[in-house]
Parts: C-alpha cells; structure tokens; sequence
C-alpha cells in the first residue's frame, strides 16, 4: 500500500500506547465508538486494531486528514474503522455535510483538541457529547490541562504560553472551567488518571447516571 497519503505525528506515535492501555482497562468488549479531530488518524487505527470488538467512527473538521485516517486504518487492517465524517463541534447536528448518526456512542473520544481551539469549542464538544452518549457511555478526553492546587508542569507552562501567543484564544484549560461547562451540558467528571509527559486521560459520563 502507498504511504504517500499518510500524515504523522510523533506525539500520537508516543502516546498512543499509553492511551490505549486505559481504554482497554475502562472499556467493555464490544461498543460503539466516535472520535472527535481524529486528526492524522494514527489514534483511530491502533485503537481500533486493538479492540476489534468496537465500530470506531472518525471524524475530523477538515477533509484534508480523510486519505491519512483511511490509510492508517488500512495499512493496521482496522477494517472496523468506518469512513470518516466531516464534524465541527460548533456546528449541529452532528455531523456536518448532512449526515446523520444512528445509535448513540458508548464512548466518544477527544484527545488534544481543547487547547488547541477557541474555548467554545470546549462548550460544543460537551453538548454533542451529552446529546450522543448513551445512557452508560462515556466521554474520554485527552491532554494537558491546569488544575488548581496542583503545580504546573514547566513544560506545560511554556507549551501553554506558545500557544497563547500563537492564537489568544489558544491555551491549555483548566480541569474546573472544563468541568462546569460539562456540567452545563449534564456530563461530570468521573475519572482522571495522569499519563506520560504532564498529560492527564479525563473521563466523563452522564451526571444522571451516577446518582
């Protein structure tokens, strides 16, 4: 197979391993999944290779990534990744271009996105995550974040500013702003776990669902 279309990114190639030992810790056997800016689509071909159990459906903001996501899949002969959709959290319904998704999602996937994307992209992943997930399912999200009460990394003090200065709506976000404008939508926070590199893996569910 031709590599010509393949994208890459060395952050997805470091943390993937890491991210799929969580997801199959915290996942059943069998489920239905969407991913949020799949990006190259590395992600979405390890883990769908891994759990061959799961529909996964990639999405992306921008067509441009489409050949890379199809060919990472087919060259990890994750032949349950499904064509990928044209999504913009901001926008609904989801997706865009007139689609339409059947059942909802037992998890839907987000990694590094929210620092890199105006803040309201943080209000629109969650809507559309509450509006998706079912009943029991879970939002995963990825990436660094500040916490109060907990010392910021160097590193990601730097990231932080790079990106600030990149764009001023940019920035790595706060775990309490995350988690009240997932309140807003209905999601609360119900597990975190620290990952390589000052990343932490945040995972949300449905707040009527623990009650």
């Amino acid at each position: 197979m031709s590599t010509a279309s393949l994208q890459h990114s060395l952050a997805a190639e470091r943390n993937q391993g890491p991210i799929l030992e969580q997801l199959l810790a915290l996942l059943p056997p069998t489920g239905a999944a969407l991913e949020i800016a799949s990006g190259t689509g590395q992600h979405a071909a390890h883990f769908a290779a891994a759990l061959p159990g799961w529909s996964w459906q990639p999405t992306d903001q921008h067509a441009t990534h489409f050949g890379s996501i199809t060919g990472w899949a087919a060259q990890a002969r994750a032949h349950n990744v499904l064509p990928p959709l044209r999504l913009d959290v901001l926008q609904t319904p989801w997706p865009a271009d007139g689609a339409a998704f059947g059942t909802p999602f037992d998890l839907i996937y987000c990694a590094n996105m929210l620092h890199i994307a105006p803040w309201a992209c943080c209000a629109g992943l969650m809507q559309g995550a509450a509006r998706h997930l079912s009943p029991a399912g879970r939002l995963v999200t990825y990436g660094p974040y500040l916490e109060d009460g907990v010392p910021t990394a160097p590193g990601n003090l730097a990231f932080d500013a790079s990106l600030r200065a990149q764009d001023p709506g940019w920035g790595i976000r706060r775990i309490e702003d995350v988690a009240a404008v997932a309140a807003a939508a209905g999601l609360q926070l119900a597990a975190r776990h620290p990952m390589p590199a000052n990343n932490l893996l945040l995972v949300w569910t449905h707040a009527a669902h623990n009650r």
